[in-house]
């Protein structure tokens, strides 16, 4: 399937035809247009083109398989799309238009009309109709899905299409009259700007973005943020051919041209400075599972929301739905299944929550080339890591009177963060323990935070859930530089799993020194260890989502240092660490 072309200055609401090869899905594509009332009425019909019937106009794609589908849906900004779902009359695969519709009702689906194919090699018997019906709707029910109309129609003859079929027994409507019937679509007004970045093109120093309008409006002389980079620019003009514009709203293509000097990369969003989407890494969805094979724990995929793919995996399976809608616990996912899941993205990106957004609020899962899952957002308990300034517009910062350097000089070293990173087990509270007592019998100034003693008053109201953790280590990398901030050597002791995480607490650290030390050691000498007991319980299942265990760690592509516990000893690791640090922080 090609992609979407729409004319910019309308909105048509979306027929999806769909339907699992050879059951006529393109020839009834074919009949539609051949409706005397279509305006394109003798051309071929396309993969995207537009249908008009008496009192309807829509943009019709025929959608060669499901996935194409969903990535057409999730990436185009489609909004409501309306499901033409085509069988075969003798085999209706009624589970397989189940599955199809469940995943397109995550993505908002309006409506869905089923065309009862191929009625002529039945000899148009009311039995067969009758069969195929009540198969659909019996798959349909247990997932809260119906069909608007089930028509039983002659694809290649246009029979029932748009002219009634020689069928005593058929008193409903024709395939047309179906859709003209359907409540009519009204474009969603209004919203924040949210216009995912599809191309970039190069005119002198200046950039032309390219893309869709999901939300709102894009203007000439408009404020737009750029994320997940978080740089502030002004759209100059819109671009080439469309010069003479003044803006662009929700479903329309257009192409702006920015200010110069202020990058822009294809899978960015411009967005609107006063109400963004929230900047993640992580977020808890609902998914439908198109598999092949099982999703489970740890699983890698590639997230691809708007025009952004990141790769990513499951942090954590919450409970899938069975077939009443009852939650079920799920340590894997079969293929058709929904589930509630936490996905970790290696990056973080700009999301909105589906029930506030749906357009910027869902995405798909791909293995390779493959989609294999459809989900929409659900990030209201995670920190937003673009939040930069306070929330409160009442806040000034004080400047304090002493310097950097000054602090450096009476001290004899610099402030720094010294932030140790490593599985359970590995040795980093023993090394930063260590490390204090060294560097405080030198005369320095250091304090170490440590994982279990942060949360006894600090981070005391944070449970272990994947918003809490994430919001433990922001924390501690924002008091950690306050501590190199006054001129103290402040070392962390946290397993700290994911890269993102430590570079956003280096990146708390500002100019200050910041030393990633990975303390490594392989997870069965860790696991031998246990001094906590902790791997026991997390293989017994008592402790869910336990780092190394069911839980992935991100070994630091760059660390400053890497000590190796497993073949040093504590005495070699201590040295090794204290003249690192040392070296690095001496005034």
């Amino acid at each position: 399937m090609t992609a979407m072309t729409r004319d910019p200055m309308t909105v048509l609401p979306l027929l999806c035809v769909v339907g699992m090869p050879g059951r006529g899905r393109t020839a009834l594509v074919r009949a539609l247009h051949d409706q005397p009332g279509d305006a394109l009425a003798g051309r071929r019909a396309t993969a995207a083109s537009q249908l008009h019937t008496a009192s309807r106009r829509w943009l019709v794609v025929d959608a060669a398989g499901e996935g194409e589908l969903l990535r057409e849906l999730v990436r185009g900004g489609v909004e409501s799309p309306t499901a033409l779902v085509v069988v075969d009359v003798l085999d209706p695969c009624a589970a397989w238009v189940a599955s199809t519709l469940a995943a397109l009702k995550l993505l908002g689906l309006r409506d869905a009309v089923v065309a009862v194919n191929r009625l002529d090699t039945a000899k148009w018997r009311e039995d067969d109709y009758t069969a195929a019906s009540r198969a659909l709707v019996a798959a349909l029910a247990p997932l809260a899905l119906r069909a608007c109309a089930i028509v039983p129609v002659c694809a290649a003859t246009g029979a029932n299409v748009g002219a009634r079929a020689d069928a005593a027994w058929w008193t409903g409507p024709t395939l047309v009259d179906a859709l003209d019937t359907l409540p009519a679509f009204v474009p969603r007004a209004g919203g924040p700007l949210r216009f995912p970045v599809e191309d970039v093109l190069a005119s002198g120093e200046r950039r032309i973005a390219v893309g869709r309008v999901a939300s709102g409006t894009i203007a000439a002389g408009q404020e737009v943020l750029i994320l997940p980079g978080n740089r502030s620019t002004q759209v100059e003009t819109f671009a080439g051919s469309e010069a003479a514009r003044a803006s662009a709203t929700i479903g329309e293509q257009a192409s702006v041209a920015l200010a110069a000097g202020v990058p822009v990369e294809r899978g960015d969003l411009l967005c609107s400075p006063e109400a963004p989407p929230k900047l993640t890494a992580v977020f808890d969805a609902e998914v439908r599972w198109l598999g092949p094979g099982d999703l489970a724990n740890g699983s890698p995929l590639v997230v691809q929301a708007g025009a952004r793919d990141v790769r990513a995996h499951v942090l954590s399976i919450h409970h899938a739905l069975d077939a009443s809608g009852a939650h079920r616990p799920a340590a894997a996912l079969r293929e058709g299944d929904i589930a509630r899941i936490t996905v970790r993205c290696e990056t973080a990106i700009a999301v909105d929550d589906a029930k506030t957004l749906p357009a910027t609020g869902r995405f798909l899962l791909a293995d390779a080339d493959e989609i294999v899952g459809v989900g929409v957002i659900d990030a209201s308990g995670y920190p937003d890591q673009r939040r930069t300034r306070p929330a409160s517009g009442a806040v000034v910062p004080v400047r304090h009177q002493i310097s950097a350097g000054e602090r450096g000089a009476r001290a004899g070293h610099h402030g720094a963060v010294v932030w140790l990173t490593g599985l359970s087990g590995a040795g980093k509270s023993t090394l930063a323990i260590a490390l204090e007592r060294r560097l405080f019998d030198l005369g320095w100034q250091v304090y170490t935070l440590d994982g279990d003693n942060v949360r006894t008053g600090l981070n005391a109201d944070l449970g272990f859930k994947p918003e809490d953790r994430q919001e433990n280590l922001r924390r501690v990398g924002e008091v950690a530089a306050l501590f190199a901030d006054a001129g103290i050597v402040c070392v962390t002791a946290f397993i700290s799993p994911y890269r993102d995480e430590r570079a956003r607490a280096r990146t708390a650290a500002g100019a200050r020194p910041f030393v990633e030390v990975w303390v490594r050691s392989p997870l069965e000498e860790c696991e031998r260890r246990d001094p906590k007991g902790l791997y026991r319980k997390a293989r017994a299942g008592a402790l869910k989502d336990f780092t190394g265990i069911d839980s992935p760690y991100e070994p630091p592509d760059s660390a400053d240092l890497v000590i190796d516990t497993e073949h040093l000893d504590i005495e070699a690791s201590t040295r090794m660490l204290v003249d690192f640090v040392v070296a690095r922080c001496k005034a």
